[in-house]
């Protein structure tokens, strides 16, 4: 089995927190799980739990070493997806799993966080990687302490229901340039299970899935290489509904750029493009039938 049990939450680096925050409440119907700060780093989180991970908006608002690395990716990069944390059931246990795959990790590190709103308190170890040993993706893994409702689920907003919310992350998109570098981090240095390989020269790509606690990691390889990005990036998120037309016609109706309802690529699915505002995230709605 893998040491990774899950894509524990995605990191979504914002300029405006505030902002940021009324984006990701109206896309996901819901309002946020957490808020807070990060005394001496320099940075704050606005944080949503998902039925299979959380995402989090993190934002530089003042001199540290968080904002001092997320104002130079910011001006190098935009806002977008700026990294991942893989989720442990042991991080000691899988800190020496990596180190004997040859993926150099810190120590497990403890750490802690508090909810600026109602004082709650979540605890967590993590194992960090330096960028030249996960192809320059910003990648840790982390594993939780105690209880694990202290990052309650996302509520739902006034006046919206299930059927019109976001309910979970269905995939999240990393483009390279080298798919074999890719399968072997993720299959065989982190040990997460690779479900497709799959060449595609109809739609120009290679395409490589791997599944983590329900949610996938969909890495894309251009076949033309003139097409392919210089160096390994996350891209776009998918969002699953329960009801496109519903979700769909609630972001219309808060002012969000959407697009009309069409058949997806997987077959059974319907899918919707928001285009904006999304923070830089290239952004789709899923829905299974």
């Amino acid at each position: 089995m893998s040491e990774v049990t899950a894509v524990d939450h995605l990191i979504i680096a914002v300029r405006d927190l505030e902002q940021a925050e009324k984006t990701y409440t109206a896309i996901f119907g819901r309002q946020p799980s957490w808020r807070g700060t990060h005394p001496g780093m320099g940075s704050a989180n606005v944080l949503y739990r998902l039925a299979n991970t959380y995402v989090e908006l993190l934002a530089p608002v003042a001199e540290g070493p968080t904002a001092d690395t997320l104002n130079a990716h910011l001006d190098k990069a935009g806002e977008g997806v700026f990294g991942l944390a893989l989720g442990l059931a042991d991080a000691d246990a899988a800190h020496a799993a990596f180190a004997a795959r040859g993926l150099a990790g810190t120590q497990p590190m403890d750490g802690s966080g508090t909810d600026d709103r109602t004082g709650a308190t979540r605890r967590w170890r993590t194992v960090m990687f330096p960028r030249e040993a996960t192809n320059g993706l910003f990648l840790f893994a982390i594993q939780h302490l105690g209880d694990p409702d202290a990052l309650p689920p996302a509520p739902l907003s006034d006046g919206v229901s299930e059927a019109e919310a976001v309910a979970a992350c269905d995939h999240a998109v990393v483009l390279t340039p080298d798919a074999e570098a890719t399968k072997s981090l993720f299959g065989g240095k982190f040990g997460i299970r690779l479900a497709l390989d799959q060449t595609k020269p109809e739609w120009g790509v290679r395409q490589l899935f791997f599944r983590a606690g329900g949610l996938t990691l969909e890495i894309v390889e251009p076949l033309d290489k003139e097409k392919a990005p210089k160096a390994e990036r996350f891209w776009g998120v998918a969002w699953k509904v329960p009801d496109i037309a519903a979700a769909v016609a609630r972001l219309a109706k808060a002012g969000l750029d959407v697009s009309e309802v069409r058949k997806g690529r997987k077959p059974g699915t319907e899918v919707a493009t928001i285009r904006k505002p999304t923070n830089g995230v290239p952004t789709l709605l899923i829905c299974e039938r």
